[in-house]
């Protein structure tokens, strides 16, 4: 599912609510999430999953088109975990 999808599904399942509502209450949801884990929180949503962030150490990795060595520095990258309920539902 893109986002365009997720959009049109919550307004046909909510039809009170007009076009830019739904979509303002996704970009809220996202921007939310996005904004918790740039702080170094995480964010859970019960039967459903975790988003957190990993350290990634600085590494020598290399350029595939010359071969080139080349230094990656350390980052944070974002990081789920299916919750249990999301692993049984997948799983049945």
């Amino acid at each position: 599912m893109i986002r365009s999808e997720l959009l049109q599904a919550l307004a046909r399942e909510n039809p009170e609510l007009r076009a830019d509502d739904v979509e303002r209450a996704v970009d809220t949801f996202f921007e939310e999430i996005a904004g918790s884990l740039a702080d170094g929180g995480r964010v859970e949503l019960r039967g459903f999953g975790a988003f957190s962030t990993r350290e990634r150490e600085a590494r020598r990795g290399r350029n595939p088109r010359t071969g080139e060595s080349v230094d990656v520095p350390q980052k944070r990258v974002p990081y789920f975990k299916a919750g249990k309920e999301m692993r049984a539902r997948l799983n049945s």
